[in-house]
């Protein structure tokens, strides 16, 4: 059903990346809702019972707007050259974490995570790092042996007051925590999500753990 899902939204996107202009979209608006908003929205329906599954918590979804907010930006095109969507573990604590499944110009992603921490979280985030860093640090690699990655750490050394060689800088380094990875672009799309969201759950289910019971 969802065989040319990635190469179609793909060819709308370069396509609209040279045409940035309202009047180009609307004028191609038709496409973009037969060929990406109403497939999008059919791979969010058709995963969400699976996630619950795998997860054992509710899940909601997201398929995010085509317009940017152009109001505090230099850049004014009106128009994402991206699609993303996302579904929410509503899992009750402090805070959720999502799967996310985006298509851009010349890459596709699958990830989990949480993008930022909140700030209490990110407070016991590093609490947990500097007392069961080998605990979190084994988790992750476990998916690096896998082939996928974790996203960039945002700070360039531990923060205060946690030593700059700190044993586990890096994980400190970091104030969210998203791992990806990358898809074919052949081969039935829902089973490649539901296998790779199955390997990444762990990362997920591990930061559940950060914000279910703060530390002490």
């Amino acid at each position: 059903m969802f065989e040319t899902f990635i190469g179609d939204t793909q060819t709308f996107l370069k396509t609209l990346a040279q045409n940035n202009k309202r009047d180009w979209f609307l004028a191609h608006k038709a496409e973009y809702e037969t060929k990406l908003r109403t497939p999008a929205l059919a791979i969010l329906e058709e995963m969400s019972p699976r996630l619950s599954v795998l997860t054992g918590y509710p899940i909601t979804t997201k398929l995010f707007r085509a317009n940017r907010d152009v109001r505090f930006s230099k850049d004014k095109t009106p128009y994402h050259t991206h699609l993303y969507m996302m579904w929410m573990v509503e899992t009750g604590t402090r805070q959720n974490p999502a799967f996310y499944f985006g298509t851009e110009l010349e890459t596709v992603g699958i990830g989990t995570g949480m993008r930022e921490f909140t700030k209490d979280v990110l407070m016991d985030w590093r609490k947990m790092a500097d007392l069961d860093g080998s605990y979190l640090s084994s988790r992750i690699k476990i998916l690096e042996s896998k082939g996928y990655a974790i996203r960039e750490p945002v700070l360039k050394r531990a923060p205060p007051p946690f030593p700059k060689d700190h044993p586990y800088g890096d994980l400190l380094r970091h104030k969210g925590l998203v791992a990806f990875g990358h898809p074919t672009s052949t081969g039935d799309l829902i089973t490649q999500l539901e296998s790779a969201f199955t390997d990444l759950w762990p990362l997920s289910d591990m930061l559940i753990g950060v914000a279910e019971t703060p530390t002490l």
